[in-house]
């Protein structure tokens, strides 16, 4: 999913919280008329609403969303029902990580209004506060230059997931941080297709001397998983209440319906798919992949010959 559809999916949803507690026994049809959604864009909402809640995150933390036959019921979310207001510190912990975003040179021209609107209002004093990120790997500016002037890089790159070392020649097209890591987004000629690497787990890098055309609109710069042609996939159909997972994961969507999602989960290691099998338990139905279907069976034998009797 974009970052664009993300958030208005997340202004969408807290826009229609606090409406539907303040307005008891609203209907489907209401609801989705007030807000544009489809019936199944709403129950799909609900079912991400229903695993957010307060720190502790415990049974008794969680929100209460879901229909009531033609009821849109939202329950213990009183928070929500007036508009959110911050408190000075996460007003300043909001502006630390929208300092910290515009020093990774990321930044969009939304978000640097956005800050400077926050700034403003927080600190009137100009310099008053100043974050910035921690020094990168050093081949950090090489691989910056590259991007800039559509130079070819080959690099020595170790995976994480298989721990297999290879060469490839990279056109790289920027390098961003997220979530504490360096990464390189760009054109790998190995896998032919769109790659993001960790700047860390990158052993060396060489300019080569060519010159390549970068894209008139590269993708964002975000970390995300591109299936390759030795990945293994698994089909699975999840149920209403794990629809969530075609939101969080990569994942392409085969078939969608109000009750159930059917999915192609690709990873490089099917113990990836298998022990998210395990963890929705009754939620989630594998319908093809032996690979997974293998490496669920024996995560499932080994935890019950650990915890078993």
């Amino acid at each position: 999913m974009s970052s664009a559809r993300t958030a208005e999916r997340l202004n969408r949803i807290l826009a229609m919280l606090p409406w539907v507690i303040a307005n008891p026994g609203a209907t489907v049809d209401e609801v989705c008329s007030r807000f544009g959604y489809q019936r199944p864009d709403l129950i799909r909402d609900l079912d991400i609403v229903f695993v957010c809640g307060l720190p502790g995150y415990g049974p008794g933390d969680l929100m209460d969303a879901y229909v009531d036959e033609d009821e849109v019921v939202v329950d213990a979310a009183d928070y929500f029902s007036r508009p959110l207001r911050l408190t000075a510190v996460e007003a300043l912990m909001l502006l630390a990580s929208g300092l910290a975003v515009q020093a990774s040179d990321t930044s969009s021209p939304a978000l640097s209004s956005a800050v400077d609107k926050l700034r403003k209002a927080l600190i009137p004093d100009e310099g008053a506060i100043d974050v910035g990120l921690a020094p990168g790997p050093e081949m950090l500016g090489m691989l910056r230059d590259a991007a800039r002037d559509g130079a070819v890089v080959e690099i020595v790159h170790t995976a994480i997931a298989s721990g297999r070392t290879t060469t490839r020649s990279v056109e790289p097209w920027g390098v961003f941080t997220s979530l504490g890591n360096w990464y390189l987004s760009g054109h790998c000629r190995l896998a032919g297709a769109e790659r993001v690497f960790r700047v860390d787990r990158i052993r060396a890098a060489t300019p080569t001397g060519e010159r390549f055309e970068p894209p008139a609109q590269p993708p964002a710069p975000q970390v995300r998983y591109t299936p390759g042609p030795e990945d293994v996939t698994a089909r699975i159909r999840l149920s209403a209440r794990a629809s969530w997972v075609a939101d969080y994961y990569p994942v392409a969507v085969v078939t969608e319906s109000p009750e159930s999602r059917t999915i192609d989960f690709s990873a490089a290691d099917p113990a990836v798919a298998a022990r998210l099998l395990l963890r929705l338990g009754n939620d989630a139905q594998l319908v093809s992949g032996p690979e997974v279907a293998a490496a669920r069976d024996d995560l499932r034998s080994r935890l019950l010959h650990r915890y078993g009797d």
